[in-house]
């Protein structure tokens, strides 16, 4: 097991360059929120670019837009981008969407990208993390989030980031506040993200944790 913080290979001192990729509004947050907050707890100056593939133009925009201004709080430089590709059907645009990381997101040149895990059943999500994988495999340390969802495909996961009860509790509060399209989902409630971060906290001797794969750590 790898604690992800100490794993990036980086003094808090030195600036560090975050790409986070999601496929929809909430996704980034779901499954790496806390380690969002504790990154820029921890770091003086972290560079974000923060990406969300589905939702632009629409209700959930704004959303997606809240929602990073709360997470993001305290970075030195954030850039947030919500883009229009149709929720549902990222396979049948794959060009397109390749396109929009080969000309947009290449050039950000980050020292971690979080993104969704490879093996998550979720079409969409399984894309942005084949082409996360295309676009940075060269310098970039890749760790690949979970999202709690009907599939049951939760994994084993090989890197944890221990999160403290108010970090927890934080994470929780911000996704019921600032997603208030999905509480008419029966899963979606502080229980599950709770429950989860309390699993993966059992994990790695914490009372709390999010959990990630990672197939590449660069230091």
């Amino acid at each position: 097991m790898l604690g992800l913080p100490d794993a990036l290979g980086r003094s808090p001192d030195q600036p560090l360059r975050l790409l986070g990729l999601g496929a929809h509004a909430d996704d980034l947050e779901i499954g790496a929120g806390g380690t969002v907050l504790c990154l820029l707890a921890e770091r003086r100056h972290v560079v974000v670019r923060w990406v969300v593939l589905a939702g632009g133009g629409t209700p959930r925009e704004a959303e997606a837009r809240a929602a990073a201004a709360a997470f993001l709080e305290g970075a030195a430089e954030v850039e947030v981008e919500i883009a229009r590709f149709q929720d549902g059907y990222f396979p049948f645009d794959g060009a397109a969407v390749k396109d929009h990381f080969e000309r947009s997101l290449k050039g950000f040149e980050p020292h971690l990208v979080l993104t969704h895990r490879r093996d998550d059943r979720h079409q969409d999500h399984r894309l942005v993390s084949d082409l996360t994988w295309n676009t940075f495999r060269g310098g970039a340390s890749i760790a690949e989030y979970e999202i709690p969802k009907w599939d049951g495909d939760l994994g084993r996961a090989n890197a944890y980031v221990r999160l403290d009860d108010s970090t927890a509790r934080r994470k929780a509060d911000l996704l019921a506040a600032h997603f208030p399209s999905q509480h008419a989902k029966a899963w979606y409630d502080a229980e599950t993200f709770r429950a989860l971060m309390r699993l993966r906290g059992v994990e790695c001797a914490s009372r709390f944790a999010e959990a990630f794969v990672c197939r590449k750590l660069v230091w």
